[in-house]
């Protein structure tokens, strides 16, 4: 049966009310015409139902995605937060490393700590030799280099830096290479 097919059940007329004969081409003419403004109504309020499900659905969709970056965001907070409440102890390592005034256990303690943050995803900042780079570091003075290719380099690495994936928790801190070219003297 097609959509605008309407199948018209003939009425006991005394049963209804009415006195029109639903036989007669006036009475199934107001009929017909009635039961399509019915179906209109119908397919208005079927419309109007299926737009209210649509925007419900997407605003579900758009909440869950919401969710999941609040999750990511809150992870990451608590991982920066949980290196910045080690970091102190491990520089303290590091230092006592470099100077040779560490036990093996602490030397151990250290390298589980190491581990522990490589664990996090977390990644050591700046190097002698590489670019400076002011979102990753912060310059504590200039060295003079003898070449172009050296100038805004690293020349020193004061203190480590550190980041997770684009966060940098903290700038390593650098001394830059400077090369000046005026009148071939170096500065």
């Amino acid at each position: 049966m097609d959509e605008d097919e309407v199948k018209i059940i003939a009425e006991d007329p005394e049963a209804s009310g009415g006195s029109e004969d639903p036989e007669s081409p006036e009475g199934a003419s107001a009929k017909v015409k009635k039961l399509r403004e019915e179906l209109g109504a119908c397919r208005k309020e079927k419309q109007e139902y299926m737009d209210g499900w649509q925007r419900a659905k997407a605003d579900y969709i758009n909440a869950l995605k919401r969710f999941e970056g609040d999750v990511k965001t809150a992870e990451l907070a608590g991982k920066i937060k949980a290196v910045e409440t080690l970091l102190p102890a491990f520089d303290a390592l590091e230092r006592a490393k470099e100077h040779g005034e560490i036990s093996q256990g602490f030397l151990a303690i250290a390298r589980q700590l190491e581990s522990a943050f490589a664990a996090l995803g977390l990644e050591e900042v700046g190097h002698i030799g590489g670019m400076f780079d002011p979102a990753l570091h912060e310059a504590f003075g200039q060295d003079t280099v003898d070449s172009m290719e050296a100038d805004n380099t690293i020349t020193a690495l004061l203190e480590k830096g550190w980041r997770i994936g684009p966060t940098v928790i903290r700038p390593a801190k650098v001394r830059v290479g400077h090369f000046d070219q005026v009148a071939g003297k170096q500065t």
